[in-house]
């Protein structure tokens, strides 16, 4: 890629601050499967190829991830392995579940650790209240001995986050940023405008305007493929250069579109699957990618091979 220059003043965006550990792409690691048990050794090369690719940091047991259908042990199986295998890259580990109780639990077993912080949703299914919303994530901030992602996701959670909740909850010292799955403009202005929580997209199709708003970054599942590219798109977008990053986000819609076409991460470990990385294998009840779409996938990218996303 060239070295990003400088744009003129009618093409400069917002760049993120290079003080904040939350900035730049991070990608939220799926979890391959081998026989039905986790696939340590393809997880632990995923991770080293992504982190030669120039990423800024690693989600381990997120959504993407399948995390709802590993157990805790399992879970912390992943996170040793990637938390190996970044070789000092950050790494935050995903948290869930309504349990506050064990939720709390599972926060405090990860304090010896070196993680870079912990990933919190809403509590799914028990829909709490705004003042409930705040009484949870604070409780799970005062357990935690790293920062905290806010986890706003809705449509996963049932639970939505309102501006001044996330206002509110900016207050506490460990909760430092937001992954924004909110899907409301508004409110990912306003929370970029205060400046007290680090913006991070997580939905890939936001990528460019959440970055052009001020965002710091994305957590980001479809940058498993064509890292280099994102990349080069946070780059240029850092350095003001908005023609130059709207030209690599182009390139890159039709992939977005497609890694997005059925649940995720199917559509993804399809194309991983098809380029050798892993095995095509999702737990139940997530099922893998349809035909149709794998060989829309094929026409969209290109037949994969081992070094096609470089």
């Amino acid at each position: 890629m060239p070295t990003p220059t400088n744009a003129t003043a009618d093409c400069a965006v917002a760049a993120p601050s290079d003080q904040s550990p939350f900035n730049g792409l991070w990608i939220a690691l799926v979890t391959p499967f081998k026989d039905g048990a986790v696939d340590h050794p393809a997880l632990s090369a995923l991770t080293a190829r992504l982190r030669a690719d120039g990423v800024s940091g690693f989600v381990a047991c997120g959504s993407t991830g399948e995390a709802a259908a590993l157990d805790k042990a399992e879970q912390l199986q992943v996170l040793h392995t990637v938390l190996e295998a970044a070789q000092g890259l950050p790494v935050v580990m995903g948290v869930s579940g309504y349990h506050q109780g064990e939720v709390l639990a599972q926060v405090r077993a990860l304090a010896e650790l070196p993680l870079a912080g912990i990933l919190v949703s809403a509590p799914p299914y028990i829909r709490p209240s705004q003042e409930g919303l705040l009484h949870w994530f604070r409780a799970i901030a005062d357990a935690s001995t790293v920062p905290v992602v806010l986890y706003d996701i809705p449509y996963r959670t049932g639970a939505t986050l309102t501006t001044e909740t996330l206002l509110a909850l900016a207050t506490h010292p460990r909760i430092q940023a937001v992954k924004d799955c909110g899907g409301n403009t508004s409110k990912t202005q306003a929370l970029i405008a205060d400046g007290r929580l680090q913006v991070l997209t997580g939905e890939d199709a936001q990528i460019f305007n959440t970055l052009a708003l001020g965002g710091t970054g994305a957590i980001s599942a479809c940058a498993h493929w064509q890292a280099p590219r994102f990349v080069e798109l946070m780059d240029w977008m850092r350095a003001g250069n908005l023609p130059e990053a709207r030209r690599v986000w182009q390139a890159l819609q039709p992939w977005v579109e497609a890694c997005f076409a059925e649940p995720n991460p199917a559509p993804l470990k399809a194309v991983l699957a098809q380029a050798g990385w892993m095995r095509n294998e999702l737990r139940a009840p997530m099922m893998p990618a349809s035909k149709a779409l794998e060989q829309r996938l094929r026409v969209t990218l290109g037949a994969p091979t081992e070094n096609s996303s470089r």
